[in-house]
C-alpha cells in the first residue's frame, strides 16, 4: 500500500464497513509505522479492490484488516489478500499470526479456518458500532509441517482457481 491509494483505500473500507471504518488518517499512520505491513489488489483495470494489513512485532503478527469492496467479493481476492499476509509473516520469520473477527462474519472465519486458524477466546462487546463479540484466532507455527502443508495446498488450488499471482 502507497499513500497514493489511500483515498481507493477509504473508499473500499467505506463500502466494506460502512460508517465505523478506519479514517484516513488511521491509514496514513500505519504507513508510518514500522511494525506495519500493508497490500493492496487491483484488478485488470487497475482498479484498487481490496487490501489487507498486519502488525508484524518479533515472532507474532497481528492481522489488522482484510477488506474487499463488495464489488469484487466472491473472486479469491480476500484469500489471496490473506496468502500475501502469511508469506509476508514467513519472509519476516514471524512464528504466529493472529487476529480478531466478528462471531457473526461466516464467510471471513471459514477462510481463516481453512488457512489453519484456531478460534481460542472471545472478546466480549469488541466491536463498538453494535457491540458484537469478536473471535479470537490464531494459528499454529507457521513453520511446522502440518500448517505449511495445509498453506501449501490452498495456495496450489487458489493459483488453479482464481490464476491469482501477487509480488510483494
Amino acid at each position: 500500500m502507497q499513500r497514493d491509494y489511500l483515498d481507493d483505500v477509504i473508499t473500499v473500507e467505506e463500502k466494506a464497513y460502512g460508517p465505523h471504518h478506519w479514517s484516513k488518517e488511521s491509514f496514513f499512520n500505519e504507513l508510518n509505522s514500522e511494525l506495519a505491513k500493508y497490500y493492496c489488489a487491483f484488478n485488470e483495470k487497475g482498479e484498487l479492490t481490496g487490501y489487507a494489513g498486519c502488525w508484524q512485532i518479533l515472532e507474532e503478527a497481528h492481522i489488522t484488516n482484510i477488506a474487499v469492496s463488495p464489488d469484487f467479493r466472491r473472486q479469491h481476492i480476500a484469500e489471496a489478500l490473506l496468502t500475501v499476509l502469511i508469506e509476508s509473516c514467513r519472509k519476516a520469520m514471524v512464528k504466529y499470526i493472529t487476529l480478531e473477527v466478528r462471531v457473526s462474519n461466516t464467510p471471513a472465519i471459514k477462510l481463516y479456518e481453512k488457512y489453519g486458524f484456531t478460534s481460542l477466546g472471545v472478546r466480549k462487546g469488541y466491536y463498538q458500532d453494535n457491540d458484537e463479540d469478536a473471535l479470537i484466532m490464531w494459528t499454529e507455527n507457521i513453520f511446522y509441517d502440518k500448517f505449511k502443508s495445509i498453506y501449501e495446498q490452498n495456495l496450489k488450488i487458489l493459483n488453479e482457481k482464481a490464476g491469482i499471482t501477487y509480488k510483494l
